[in-house]
């Protein structure tokens, strides 16, 4: 085996049996977008490490505002790239641990089975109603439906078609209601075990729009933690990778 692949798992047995040997506990604050498969890997982490690892889901602004205000996380899992940098900046998150565990995926979607296309023509043929999209103003989900608008050239097309929702999830809640043809929604909200749980949707290529980036640190509370750096590490691992695919997760 190459000793440049190899290196990496050695480290991450290395890291791991350090922990085993001092089995503790982390403290984990976690983006509610992505709490679902993250619980799945704090399992397999505690199973294969015997160290606890303590869940606390919230909104990513929210787990911000705590950790600013000094709430006692170990490890920030968040749902974009903005926040964990300025905690970062803040000096409440150790330089140089931060990095992008995940990157979410734009689909335009439509609860009505076989509506959408597989290659997004049902966009370009503007027969549709009404789009709905997360409003450009909000980061990170806003800004890359109107890149894909603008990089495809119809958002003078379909400007009067626009209905502006609060976030993510807040469009997929409307257009599960019927009160829109189709919208633009994050992959992860539709996916599940490999596959769209109702209705049609186009993936759309990564090429149209901006990553949307998610990323992990450890805090200044964690430092000394060694089971919080032991978890840290292993979100990089090739399972934690297989298991954010079938949530609708890129890595």
């Amino acid at each position: 085996m190459n000793a440049r692949i190899r290196f990496p798992a050695l480290l991450l047995l290395a890291c791991m049996a350090a922990a085993t040997a001092r089995a503790g506990q982390v403290q984990v604050a976690v983006a509610a977008n992505v709490a679902a498969p993250i619980r799945l890997i704090a399992d397999d982490f505690q199973r294969k490490t015997g160290n606890v690892v303590v869940l606390s889901a919230a909104p990513t602004s929210q787990l911000y505002a705590q950790i600013s205000q000094g709430a006692r996380y170990d490890v920030f899992v968040a749902g974009n790239d903005v926040l964990p940098a300025r905690l970062e900046a803040a000096r409440k998150a150790v330089p140089g641990t931060r990095y992008t565990y995940a990157t979410r995926v734009l689909a335009l979607w439509s609860p009505r089975e076989g509506y959408v296309d597989a290659q997004g023509e049902v966009l370009k043929d503007n027969q549709f109603q009404r789009l709905s999209i997360t409003s450009p103003d909000l980061l990170p989900y806003g800004r890359p439906a109107m890149q894909v608008l603008d990089r495809l050239g119809l958002r003078g097309e379909v400007t009067d078609k626009l209905v502006e929702r609060r976030n993510a999830a807040d469009t997929r809640r409307f257009l599960s209601g019927g009160n829109s043809d189709l919208g633009f929604v994050t992959l992860s909200h539709i996916y599940k075990d490999s596959r769209i749980e109702r209705g049609s949707a186009w993936i759309v290529p990564t090429s149209l729009y901006d990553p949307i980036r998610q990323e992990a640190v450890l805090l200044e509370t964690g430092k000394e933690n060694l089971a919080a750096r032991s978890f840290l590490f292993y979100l990089k691992g090739p399972k934690v990778g297989q298991i954010m695919r079938s949530y609708g997760f890129h890595r």
